[in-house]
């Protein structure tokens, strides 16, 4: 059924390639064209606040370009990170993804779309779903603290998504885009976008769908309480869902020095999980979780000249979601929605990019100044919250080179006021030192971290039942903000085509707010109820616990990583990279290995690519290697696994005006399976069906 998709899907856009046969040509087709050789000294905008080389940021920066993701056949971000970048993790689930970067959760990464953050969590994981990877250009991720000019939450590191508006040379540009993938397990991705510039106007819209089958790789699960008696289950190992963006945004840009733009996005996704069966397996569920996000954002740059700016943007982002029943319950009909959770945040920027010392006097330098507003607003009709909190801060960095003998010296000291309504005034303090001799640069960087505990954490009063046991969580309005200090060294050595860079870090985190089991005796019991009169005498009987946010004693995340990258000739390129984490907390005296930490991981990717007239071959193979994963407590680690997967691309030049790209992959070559049996302590890493052929088809109108 998939692939008649896709052939009609070809069909309808060769039949209407025709109506642009007589549009001019503005733009080349080069973004569709394998280059000779990767780019290994690409611009970056997120280590120091502004643009400049990759080589020349005194903050190590990784870089994963649009190009890479192509090449490896990726249409989704979660591959994205995970196939190129093993100090990411990532765990699905009916609740979002999992993410984990060098092992901190999800709640430390700073997940941000053009220096914009992305709001709108599941149990403090940003819905992935929302990020349009059909205007991904490049993904900048920044490891360690970096709150001296992000603010709160940037603990573990910042993922900066910066996206892409083609322009024209000549004033003018139409195109239309269409890039589909299609695979095993119901998988089904389609990005589609249609862009126009005329004389500095410019608009761009796009639209992405993708999705994937629930599925499990043993039907069996432990009965509970016992090792040996099985039943059958349906409860999935990874929770289907289907997902729409839409995506708009207007550009315009009247003369060399000032820059407009405008946008909005609107998102919705459903799960797709097994419904109850009275009479069949277990692990089927009444409803179905349903997400909405709406997004918009307004902002300019003004440039004084080439290298002085000033910019200011607005954005507002709301995001709920909620349970859709499609089973019929005593309480609730098919298509009862029962809202969980509703967000908005709203925030404003104030930036100036100053460059204060003229470049040939010994040196140049580059100061950052800035203003931060913004306002988070909760509702969780399920945790009984109806609150906000506010932020003001202001930030200043100052980034120096010297010119010492052949070599030269940078140095970078930041520093960022914060004033949360709850929390006060915090400091955040940030200095790097990068010494550059020919192709070898050494940096050491120390910066300070900073997280205000969420409103959920604070205020939360949440009872559900899930499988007919009652859970309960109390907010803390007594929690204390996170802090941590990061600390790194790093060696590198780059040309255009090698690039080898070693980096070693710690990162220190006190205070760190974690959910605590509590224990229940009869008191508590008694208390317990009189909180919540809809549980039932039963369900209080059989709880043993409760849970309530607490500050835990501190955190300690110590790791090595290497990353390699070359074009060793014409066609060819290689990239391998590696970290090591060690990740831990400390609760009173007793230190526990973070849960879902992985202590070795690596990434390796070949790429071939060649040209004859109008047709280019492009061909990658990668793959993603990891030691087991902790889970710590009662669970059990998860084994390692090591993936591979293949993917070839097509490219031909038919006419001027159309570009078409057929796409053929396999995924996990030697299919790689975890089957173990599920059970209450079973948790698990690899999360793939097996073997899967990938089919694919962009088409690109010119």
């Amino acid at each position: 059924m998939l692939i008649k998709k896709l052939i009609a899907l070809a069909a309808v856009l060769l039949a209407g390639s025709a109506a642009f046969s007589q549009i001019h040509k503005t733009e080349s087709s080069d973004s569709l064209r394998p280059s000779h050789s990767y780019n290994l000294n690409p611009v970056v905008v997120t280590g120091s606040g502004h643009h400049q080389r990759l080589k020349s940021t005194a903050t190590p920066v990784h870089v994963l370009s649009a190009q890479e993701i192509s090449n490896q056949g990726i249409t989704t971000f979660d591959q994205a990170l995970m196939h190129i970048m093993p100090q990411v993790a990532m765990a699905p689930s009916s609740m979002g993804s999992f993410l984990r970067l060098n092992g901190l959760a999800g709640k430390y990464i700073l997940i941000l779309v053009n220096g914009q953050k992305l709001s709108g969590d599941i149990s403090n994981n940003i819905d992935l779903n929302r990020i349009n990877m059909a205007r991904v250009k490049r993904i900048e991720v920044l490891d360690g603290a970096a709150s001296s000019l992000y603010g709160s939450d940037a603990i573990a590191g910042v993922i900066n998504i910066i996206t892409d508006q083609p322009t024209a040379a000549d004033g003018s540009l139409i195109s239309v885009t269409s890039d589909t993938k299609v695979s095993g397990k119901g998988v089904f991705t389609e990005n589609a976008t249609l862009d126009i510039y005329k004389n500095g106007f410019g608009s761009y819209t796009s639209f992405a769908h993708e999705q994937a089958d629930s599925y499990r790789n043993n039907d069996l699960e432990y009965v509970k309480g016992s090792d040996t008696e099985t039943q059958q289950s349906i409860a999935p190992l990874f929770t289907g869902y289907h997902s729409n963006l839409v995506a708009q945004k207007f550009t315009f840009a009247p003369n060399e020095h000032l820059a407009l733009n405008a946008g909005l996005d609107y998102s919705y996704k459903m799960t797709d999980r097994p419904e109850t069966a009275p009479a069949g397996p277990t692990g089927g569920t009444d409803y179905e979780m349903r997400y909405k996000g709406f997004r918009w954002n307004v902002g300019g740059i003004y440039k004084f000249d080439a290298k002085n700016s000033l910019q200011a943007d607005f954005t507002t982002d709301r995001f709920r979601y909620g349970k859709e029943y499609d089973v019929e319950t005593k309480d609730f009909p098919v298509g009862a929605y029962i809202q969980s959770k509703k967000q908005r945040t709203m925030e404003g920027n104030l930036k100036s990019i100053l460059h204060l010392v003229p470049a040939g006097a010994g040196g140049d330098a580059t100061t950052v100044v800035g203003a931060h507003w913004r306002k988070d607003n909760l509702t969780a009709t399920s945790g009984d919250i109806d609150q906000s909190a506010y932020t003001l801060a202001a930030y200043a960095q100052h980034e120096q080179r010297f010119l010492v003998g052949s070599g030269s010296v940078t140095a970078t000291a930041g520093l960022r006021y914060n004033y949360h309504e709850t929390f006060g005034s915090h400091l955040t303090p940030k200095a790097t030192l990068m010494y550059s001799l020919g192709h070898v640069n050494l940096r050491a960087t120390y910066s300070a971290g900073f997280r205000a505990p969420g409103l959920d954490e604070l205020y939360y009063h949440y009872f559900s039942v899930n499988r007919g046991k009652a859970q309960i969580s109390f907010g803390n309005r007594d929690l204390k903000p996170e802090k941590s200090n990061y600390f790194s060294l790093n060696a590198e050595y780059r040309t255009q085509t090698v690039a080898v860079s070693l980096t070693g870090y710690l990162n220190r985190i006190n205070d760190m707010v974690v959910k605590q089991n509590i224990d229940i005796d009869d008191a508590t019991r008694t208390m317990l109820m009189g909180e919540f009169p809809e549980m039932t005498q039963e369900q209080a009987d059989k709880m043993v616990s409760y849970a309530r946010y607490q500050n835990s004693d501190k955190g300690d995340v110590k790791g090595v990583q290497l990353n390699v990258s070359a074009n060793l000739f014409s066609g060819f390129n290689l990239s391998a990279n590696y970290a090591y984490t060690y990740a831990r907390s400390k609760a009173g005296d007793e230190w526990s290995v973070l849960e879902r930490s992985i202590r070795h991981a690596a990434t390796v990717a070949a790429n071939y690519h060649h040209a004859w007239r109008g047709y280019r071959l492009n061909v990658n193979l990668n793959g993603r290697l990891q030691s087991k994963t902790y889970y710590g407590g009662s669970y059990e680690n998860a084994p390692g696994f090591g993936v591979w997967n293949i993917n070839t691309t097509h490219t031909l030049d038919l006419v001027k005006w159309a570009v078409i790209e057929p796409s053929l992959g396999l995924d996990n070559i030697f299919n790689r399976v975890d089957k173990r049996i599920d059970s209450s302590t079973r948790k698990y890493a690899l999360y793939s069906p097996g073997r899967m052929l990938v089919v694919g088809l962009k088409v690109k109108l010119l």
